[in-house]
C-alpha cells in the first residue's frame, strides 16, 4: 500500500504544486520517488513528530497541503496534542499517513503495534479517517484526501499488499464498497482485514451460506446508510477489524443501536489487552481469532 501511496502522490504533486511531503527519519527506499522528483517540497523532520507536525500546520497556514508521514505510532500517538491543538482545531489541510497499521510491525512488539489509531484518530474534530483495503483503495483515497480540506488520517499496510478490487472501483469518502452480494449474512472489513474477509467470504459460500461482503475503507464519515441496508436485508452483521475497541466494530454497533434494531452481529477485533508478545502479522492475527477460519466459524456460529 505503501509504494501506491507514494506513486498516487506524485501524479498528484505534478499537478498541484501546493503539495508537500514531510515524514519523520524514515521510508528510505519508498519516499525517493518523492523527495528526488520535488526536493523543494520535501522535508525529512528528523526523529521528532511532534515538530513534525508543527511544521506541517505552518505550511497548511501558508496554504499548502502537506502529508507527513510515518510508521505506526509515531505519526499519531507521539504528537496527538499537536494533531488536536495545532491541525484539527484551525481545521488545516493536513493529512497524516501511518505505515504498518495493525499489527504489520508484529515482531517489533507492542510499541510498534497501530491497535488505537482509529478509536483516537476518529475523536479529533474536523478529521477524516480512512483505512484503505488494498492497494486500489490506497490510490483513491491518496487522491480523495488531496481534493478535500480539512484534516485527514489515512492508515496504510506496510508492503506487498494483494490488489484485492479486479474491476474499477467507486471511491468516495464516507461510502462503503460492496464487494459481493447476499442475504444471510454481511461481513464488514476495514483496512488490511479485506482480503482475509474475501477468502472467508469464499468459504462460506462453499458451504452453502450467502454472503454480502463490505469493504469500509472511511471510518469517519463511516457509511451508515450501508450498514442500515445490511440490518434490514440480512440481519446478520460481522464486522473483521486489526483494531481494539473504538474502531468499526463500535461505530457499527452505535449506528444498530440508535436504529433500534434486534440483529444478530458480532465485532471481530483484537482484544483490550496489549499483545505482549512480538511475532508475525499472520501468527498475531491468529491469535486473535481474525484469520479465516475465525471468521467461518463466527459466522457459523452467529447464522446457527
Amino acid at each position: 500500500m505503501r509504494t501506491a501511496f507514494i506513486e498516487q502522490l506524485c501524479e498528484l504533486a505534478e499537478q498541484d504544486s501546493r503539495i508537500w511531503l514531510v515524514c519523520g527519519d524514515l521510508g528510505y527506499s519508498v519516499l525517493e520517488a518523492f523527495s528526488s522528483r520535488f526536493p523543494e517540497r520535501y522535508l525529512n523532520a528528523g526523529v521528532a513528530e511532534q515538530n513534525m507536525t508543527g511544521i506541517a500546520a505552518g505550511l497548511a497556514l501558508a496554504g499548502k497541503t502537506v502529508f507527513t508521514y510515518s510508521i505506526a505510532n509515531f505519526p499519531v500517538m507521539r504528537c496527538l496534542e499537536q494533531i488536536r491543538n495545532d491541525v484539527c482545531y484551525h481545521n488545516l489541510n493536513v493529512k497524516v499517513v501511518s505505515v504498518g497499521g495493525g499489527l504489520a510491525y508484529g515482531s517489533h512488539g507492542y510499541t510498534h503495534h497501530g491497535v488505537e489509531d482509529l478509536a483516537v484518530m476518529s475523536v479529533m474534530p474536523n478529521m477524516t479517517v480512512v483505512a484503505p483495503g488494498d492497494p486500489i483503495e490506497a490510490r483513491a483515497a491518496t487522491t480523495e484526501l488531496a481534493r478535500n480540506h480539512g484534516p485527514a488520517y489515512l492508515r496504510l499496510g506496510k508492503a506487498g499488499e494483494p490488489i484485492l478490487h479486479q474491476h474499477k472501483i467507486e471511491f468516495e469518502l464516507g461510502k462503503a464498497i460492496q464487494i459481493q452480494d447476499g442475504n444471510q449474512l454481511t461481513l464488514i472489513a476495514t483496512g488490511g482485514m479485506l482480503g482475509t474477509a474475501i477468502e472467508a467470504s469464499r468459504e462460506l459460500a462453499s458451504k452453502g451460506h450467502s454472503v454480502r461482503l463490505l469493504s469500509m475503507p472511511t471510518l469517519v464519515p463511516i457509511d451508515a446508510e450501508a450498514i442500515r441496508q445490511a440490518a434490514v436485508e440480512t440481519r446478520t452483521i460481522i464486522t473483521i477489524e486489526e483494531h481494539g475497541v473504538g474502531g468499526l466494530g463500535t461505530k457499527t454497533a452505535e449506528i444498530l443501536a440508535q436504529m433500534g434494531m434486534a440483529i444478530r452481529f458480532r465485532p471481530l477485533r483484537l482484544q483490550p489487552s496489549p499483545i505482549k508478545v512480538a511475532g508475525s502479522q499472520v501468527q498475531l492475527r491468529e491469535s486473535q481469532g481474525l484469520s479465516v477460519s475465525g471468521i467461518v466459524a463466527a459466522s457459523e456460529e452467529l447464522l446457527r
